[in-house]
């Protein structure tokens, strides 16, 4: 029997295709790769693996940047990092074609998304980060917006607190700087779960269910089938996954908050986000400073971009227009 989501995600690596951008997997180092898609222009021969010289990746990443300023058509940079359902182009198929004409954008899958891998044990968010970071500066990428929606909000944090001098920008959807303890056990009482993975790594038709019901405004109908696909390909690698969201917790007393006084910053959020509410983004803009502004979107939940995509590419775009690299 046909698989409906497969489907589907042939389709969106045709509207990709069309929008400009190639499939590019990157070995950050051995045994880890991160699957990308960029701009055609910035990629090798499609499919082909490219490896990063680690023991001298700044005169690799040099020399990328000097074979990309040779091309007319230089662009800003903008990065869009998926949360944990699903991979990068499934969760950002409404954003892509709105950005790729007036942006280099760069979509990655995590570690244990998409064609990603790794065999480090590493899970923390700082490995995420590291390992896309090194890729980006491989891809010639000087700077850039990263754009984080939930588990990627944490990972674009990162990104900018190791590598500020490459993240000009940050718009975060649903996230936090960090999942602190002190935040995590009042957010998952109030989902009624005793862990992350339990809401994030359904293994049921009803699981799969309350997740999208969590994290959505609008309640809608699908057959069962649809999600009994859904199970089937985009939930793979759960053991590995359920590593990440244990990292993902850090202890109250290890975190601090990095120094982005200079970084612009905006929280685009959903009204009734039920996961990460709003009142979390407004406690997180007077943290993060004057250069942080906030954008709630109507009508919308956790997932924002999907549920009211016109609105959401909207206020991205003004942001993107407004905070150009200089």
């Amino acid at each position: 029997m046909v698989n409906f989501i497969k489907v589907q995600e042939k389709l969106l690596h045709v509207l990709a295709r069309q929008a400009g951008l190639r499939l590019q997997p990157v070995e950050v180092e051995p045994g880890t790769v991160m699957s990308f898609w960029v701009p055609k222009g910035k990629a090798t021969a499609e499919g082909n693996l490219s490896v990063i010289d680690a023991e001298n990746l700044t005169k690799t990443s040099n020399k990328s940047r000097e074979m990309m300023k040779k091309k007319d058509d230089q662009r800003p940079a903008v990065v869009l990092v998926h949360g944990f359902a699903f991979d990068g182009l499934y969760t950002w198929q409404f954003q892509i074609g709105a950005l790729a004409k007036s942006y280099d954008l760069y979509v990655p899958d995590l570690l244990f998304f998409g064609l990603s891998q790794t065999s480090s044990t590493d899970r923390s968010v700082r490995f995420q980060a590291d390992c896309l970071i090194a890729a980006l500066m491989w891809l010639g990428v000087e700077k850039c917006t990263v754009v984080g929606f939930s588990y990627g909000g944490f990972v674009a944090f990162k990104m900018a607190e190791i590598k500020p001098d490459m993240v000009h920008s940050l718009v975060i959807s649903g996230s936090l700087v960090a999942m602190t303890e002190s935040k995590s056990k009042p957010m998952l009482e109030s989902l009624g779960r005793k862990s992350f993975a339990e809401l994030l790594l359904p293994e049921t038709v009803e699981g799969l269910k309350a997740l999208l019901s969590s994290g959505s405004y609008r309640k809608f109908w699908l057959p069962n089938f649809i999600y009994k696909d859904f199970l089937e390909v985009m939930f793979s690698q759960k053991k590995e996954r359920a590593e990440l969201l244990e990292a993902m917790i850090v202890n109250n007393n290890d975190v601090s908050l990095p120094n982005f006084s200079q970084l612009k910053i905006l929280l685009l959020w959903g009204d009734n986000d039920s996961i990460f509410r709003v009142q979390l983004a407004k406690d997180m803009k007077e943290q993060l400073g004057e250069n942080t502004t906030i954008q709630i979107i109507g009508k919308a939940g956790h997932l924002a971009h999907v549920e009211r995509p016109c609105y959401y590419n909207r206020y991205l775009k003004k942001f993107l227009a407004a905070n150009l690299p200089h």
